[in-house]
Formats: structure tokens, sequence, C-alpha cells
């Protein structure tokens, strides 16, 4: 393709990118990603900042993974740092699913525990698909910490992060249910539960820590077990 050609397609990629429509924009995104091109890395980071619409950041990621690896890891690393959190939470997805580890170090204790529950929840995901073996019991030493944060969907993404992490976490699962705040005791309890139980959903694990904690005693009031 000559210079003309490649130039016209990439403005009429980022025009659709762009359109109001979503259905405009997700095709956009997929012809992106069917014939992908490195020239098309940086408009693909800048709409996953901005989209509105999941499904359509869901294909923009999908096209960054067809495009180059390493410029569209040191592309998308660099909006780890975004002041945006939809960009570091896009940014973190799209590296979980590249799976190039040798961005493990970017995967920063500030994400982990990132102020923004989206950011945080996609950040305990990517750690646990990029983090090295000799690493792991450091991140469930960081993931423990987050044990009680957030409503029912962000402690049960959390608890699914920690049961990857497996027989690492357990001991200290063990030393948080002792922890003074009866949220992060449930939580560990359930956790506990779910990795010892792998067929067992998060509700059902639920359901077991409140009747584990009132037998001894426990506060059981406070987890929601809807699924």
């Amino acid at each position: 393709m000559d210079h003309a050609m490649q130039d016209d397609r990439q403005v009429r990629l980022i025009r659709a990118l762009s359109a109001p429509q979503s259905s405009t924009r997700l095709r956009a995104a997929l012809a992106a990603g069917t014939e992908p091109d490195d020239s098309f890395v940086d408009e693909l980071v800048r709409r996953c900042a901005v989209d509105p619409d999941f499904f359509v950041r869901d294909m923009l990621t999908w096209a960054l993974t067809r495009c180059p690896r390493d410029v569209a890891v040191t592309r998308v690393v660099g909006e780890l740092t975004s002041s945006t959190p939809q960009a570091r939470s896009q940014a973190l997805h799209t590296l979980s699913k590249i799976g190039d580890r040798s961005v493990w170090a970017m995967i920063t204790p500030d994400l982990l525990h990132d102020s923004d529950d989206e950011v945080a929840r996609s950040a305990w995901r990517a750690a646990v698909m990029l983090v090295p073996d000799d690493q792991i019991s450091g991140l469930a030493g960081e993931l423990v910490a987050e044990l009680g944060r957030g409503d029912h969907d962000l402690q049960r993404s959390l608890s699914r992060a920690l049961v990857s992490l497996g027989e690492s976490a357990i001991p200290l699962l063990a030393s948080a249910r002792s922890h003074r705040d009866e949220s992060v005791r449930r939580h560990a309890a359930v956790t506990e539960h779910l990795i010892e139980n792998p067929d067992s959903d998060f509700a059902d694990a639920v359901d077991h820590a409140r009747r584990v904690l009132s037998l001894t005693n426990a506060p059981t009031v406070g987890v929601d077990a809807d699924r």
C-alpha cells in the first residue's frame, strides 16, 4: 500500500472511530483489527480512553492485540499514568489481553490500590495474568490488603483474583480472618471457601461464610448474597 492510500485509510479510520453512532465505531475498530497497522495504534489507544461504549472499547482492545506487539505495548503502557481513570483501566485490560509479561513491573501498587474501583479491578485481573511465579506471594499480599472493599461485584472480582493465586493466598486469608474490620473478616472467609471449593459460586461462599462466622460469634450482617 502506497503512502497516499495508507494516509487516506488512516483518516477514514479516525473519522469512523469518532462517529456519533456506536455501531459505526464498532465496525471501525473491527476493521482496524482485521487489517492491523502500527499507524493505527495511537488512535486506537486514544479512543480507549474516551469511548463511552463497553463493546466498542472491547473491540478497540482486540484491535490493539492484533497490532505489532512492540508498538502497541509501548503506547498502552504510557496510559497507566494517565489522569483519566478509563484510560488506566482500559490500558490494564488491554495489557492483560496482550499477555506480555515483560510489563509486570508496570502493574504498580498504586494501580492495585487505585481509588477508582474499575481501575483497581482491571489491575487485579491484569496482575494475576502477568505475575511471574516468584512474585505471586507478594501480589497475594497486595490483594489481601483490599479485602472488604466495595460492593458485591467488586468483592467477587477480588476473590476471583485471589483464587487464581491459589495456595499463596491461603495463609494471608487465614490471618485476615481475625482482622478488626468485620467486612474484611467476612470477605476473607468467602475467598477461603472459594479456594477450597472451586466449584462453588460467590453467593454460596457468602452463605457459607455467614454460617462459619455465626458459629464464632462474628457479625454476619452486610454481605449482599444476591447474584
